[in-house]
């Protein structure tokens, strides 16, 4: 019976609960307890008996109320309370331990959401993802999405998922990919980076997604059928050649884009309710106003289409995403004193 009652589901236990309560009033009435048989009296004094608390401003006077508190009250609802608590820790613990492995369904939107697992890459990512965050005022949620055999690599910090395909509706729909502002994808394999990167440009086409590829070939081809999918693929080996050419190049990407060492490099679309403005005004008065270096900008947001060091009579838009150098993000930037 104890086996039976400790697999039981909560509507068992919640029938043997007001059995409980209502077989004790019973019992009591018929002992002629009129005081422990008042309503909220009695409400109260059987929680506060049977959880053991005990407080003695109420208790059975006549023999026969006494035997069945002793004999039947106790004991039942002692056994009934150490259930309950006990059940209730169990649910806890595996909400928790679900958390842990990935397999809850999160409720989370305009949070970016990472797919893949590189290991000690994928940890800097993280790292660095939480680092700049701080910098955000909206703080969104970071929800890693995995196939791998992991828990949760950071908890309390990120939120976890764990799936079995990456292009499952009823797996990426834990993660809320529709919901997503910014989508990343960096997987060992690129063939799954790219079949990845094609069913969340058809999930969430809205949302500003980053794929990584280790193989330069495969980025022309996704372009072509996900043309808003920015691309990132390895810079190592160019990176080294203009080290050899340029010595101290390597460095200088090194502490534009590390947030450890002080990152320097950043972006800010130009509002839409802006004026169209010269780059050499918007030059010289982000430097004066903010000691900001500005470096180039994406027509209308296109990232395909940046245009680095342009020259200064080049007419900015509203739309357009400006790329500056400044020891730290620029919050709320007056776009009137820029001369926007």
């Amino acid at each position: 019976m104890l086996r039976y009652f400790s697999e039981s589901r909560w509507y068992t236990i919640l029938g043997g609960t007001l059995f409980y309560a209502l077989s004790s009033w019973i019992f009591l009435f018929l002992a002629n307890e009129t005081a422990l048989t008042q309503q909220i009296d009695y409400l109260y004094w059987l929680a506060v008996t049977a959880s053991t608390v005990g407080y003695g401003d109420l208790s059975p006077v006549t023999h026969a109320g006494k035997l069945i508190v002793a004999l039947y009250v106790i004991p039942v609802g002692l056994t009934l309370f150490a259930m309950v608590i006990g059940r209730i820790a169990a649910w806890v613990s595996e909400q928790w331990k679900k958390g842990m492995r990935g397999m809850r369904s999160l409720h989370v939107q305009d949070h970016i959401l990472v797919i893949g697992w590189n290991e000690h890459r994928t940890m800097l990512l993280l790292d660095l993802l939480l680092q700049e965050r701080e910098f955000v005022p909206s703080k969104p949620e970071i929800v890693l999405c995995v196939k791998a055999d992991i828990e949760n690599p950071m908890p309390g910090q990120i939120e976890f998922v764990r799936v079995e395909s990456f292009n499952k509706d009823a797996d990426m729909d834990r993660a809320c990919i529709a919901k997503a502002s910014t989508i990343l994808m960096d997987n060992p394999q690129d063939d799954v980076t790219m079949t990845t990167a094609l069913y969340t440009s058809q999930r969430n086409p809205d949302a500003h997604q980053v794929a990584y590829f280790t193989d330069d070939s495969l980025v022309p081809l996704l372009q072509q059928h996900c043309p808003k999918v920015e691309c990132t693929p390895s810079v190592a080996v160019e990176m080294l050649a203009k080290a050899a050419f340029d010595p101290g190049s390597s460095m200088l990407h090194h502490d534009l884009l590390s947030v450890d060492e002080g990152q320097a490099q950043f972006s800010v679309g130009i509002p839409a309710d802006c004026n169209a403005v010269a780059v050499e005004k918007l030059f010289v008065n982000l430097k004066k106003r903010y000691d900001a270096i500005f470096i180039g900008y994406a027509p209308g947001g296109v990232y395909k289409n940046m245009v680095v060091n342009p020259d200064l009579s080049t007419q900015l838009q509203p739309g357009d995403r400006i790329f500056y150098i400044a020891d730290a993000r620029i919050p709320n930037i007056d776009w009137v004193a820029l001369g926007v």
